[in-house]
């Protein structure tokens, strides 16, 4: 090939890349960020603390704007974003509710009416007890709860979500049988294992670090396959790093770790899917994610694509399962 004819290839070629790039999908007007929870609960802090990293910087050029949608457990968020088909302005965060909650309810939506983006951090969960109690360990509470049959109460948020699945599987690995108590949120569970109301709970680090620094309550185990990241002490010298795996402490559950999701509408563009895959990407690396991450006691994992298609079916696998035993599963 000549000079001349090598020169004009590569002048073509970056000619086409550069057509490319300015094709390449960006927001047109402003982004609504759809939250499905209420103000202050746990997807509402994700997201919030999501659009102050984008806005501080300037990784989408459009306003973003949060609308909480949290009615039917987040139901009201997910049937919102199948509203918008097509429209990939519309951001939906959530958790695996998103593909939990048509097993357990009939709902206005189905899985296939959402796109999955990206899960950019794991909500990790573990068994706590009264401060006051004089259980150990997971084994010591599992084996008292053993011997007095339905004589414990486990706390959760709400029915037939994330605690209740927990505590079922609890049972099925233990033998145990608890009285399942449910409330409306973690807090609430928070608030009652504190004043002794209930035995225990299967609450997130972030729902009752406050009762622990306190000394109200105490953590027996993380249902994680490694120990939490170490930091700061908690109470009397204790911090998360120093709380057992459920496995190491004779509870034989592995891993149960609820991901924090990102989704669009069914039928956007695939290139608007990978601007947000992107986008998303560039906030999970960012300092203040860090920082959050930590701060919440969360385990940052980001995941897209076929990682991300493989957690879910893996995690909606094992959780139809209780669905199925528990008689769950709306007909």
């Amino acid at each position: 090939m000549t000079t001349l004819k090598l020169t004009t290839a590569l002048a073509c070629a970056f000619a086409l890349t550069g057509v490319g790039a300015a094709q390449a999908w960006q927001p047109t007007k402003p982004v609504e960020f759809v939250v499905t929870s209420g103000a202050g609960g746990g997807t509402d802090n994700f997201a919030r603390m999501i659009q102050s990293i984008i806005t501080k910087n300037k990784l989408i050029e459009q306003p973003i704007v949060v609308v909480n949608k949290g009615g039917g457990s987040g139901a009201e968020g997910y049937i919102h974003g199948k509203a918008g088909k097509g429209d990939p302005h519309r951001v939906i965060f959530g958790t695996n509710n998103a593909y939990l909650l048509p097993y357990v309810a009939k709902l206005g939506y189905k899985l296939s009416d959402l796109t999955p983006v990206s899960a950019l951090a794991l909500d990790e969960f573990l068994l706590w007890v009264n401060g006051k109690a004089e259980y150990a360990d997971a084994r010591a509470y599992i084996e008292a709860v053993k011997a007095k049959p339905l004589g414990f109460k486990m706390a959760g948020s709400q029915s037939k979500d994330t605690d209740q699945t927990l505590t079922s599987m609890i049972q099925d690995v233990t033998g145990a049988k608890f009285i399942y108590v449910p409330f409306q949120g973690g807090s609430a569970a928070a608030t009652q294992l504190a004043g002794g109301h209930v035995d225990s709970n299967v609450n997130n680090p972030n729902e009752n670090i406050g009762q622990w620094k306190a000394g109200q309550v105490k953590p027996l185990c993380v249902f994680s396959p490694v120990r939490l990241a170490k930091g700061e002490p908690v109470f009397e010298g204790k911090g998360w790093g120093d709380i057992p795996t459920c496995k190491e402490a004779g509870l034989p559950i592995e891993t149960f770790q609820m991901p924090r999701t990102v989704w669009l509408p069914a039928d956007v563009p695939t290139d608007s899917v990978k601007f947000y895959e992107g986008v998303l990407e560039k906030v999970s690396e960012t300092p203040e994610w860090k920082e959050f991450i930590t701060r919440t006691a969360q385990t940052g994992r980001f995941m897209k694509g076929k990682e991300l298609t493989d957690f879910v079916a893996k995690d909606e696998a094992a959780n139809k399962k209780v669905f199925e035993a528990e008689g769950w599963v709306a007909k």
